[in-house]
């Protein structure tokens, strides 16, 4: 769980089917214009299905939409994962 809460997918035990869904929702978040339709082809070939690989780019949208509307208003970082360390 530690590699995957601090981005280091090599380190966070997922299955290939689940480090490529999150190298590609890596993708969209970052520059969404350079996503393929092989970078979808190879989701599905890997077990993936069109509502999964849809509902994955709509979270990751979603995600990105919130985050940009939090920030231009000044709404402070909740800090969740630290809050969470706290109470091991």
């Amino acid at each position: 769980m530690q590699g995957l809460v601090e981005g280091k997918l090599e380190e966070a035990g997922l299955s290939p089917a689940e480090r490529a869904l999150l190298e590609y929702v890596g993708k969209v978040t970052e520059a969404a214009y350079r996503t393929t339709a092989d970078d979808v082809q190879n989701l599905r070939e890997l077990g993936w299905t069109e509502p999964q690989i849809a509902e994955a780019v709509y979270i990751t949208a979603m995600f990105a939409f919130f985050n940009r509307v939090a920030d231009a208003f000044g709404v402070p970082p909740q800090r969740y994962l630290e809050l969470n360390e706290m109470t091991k």
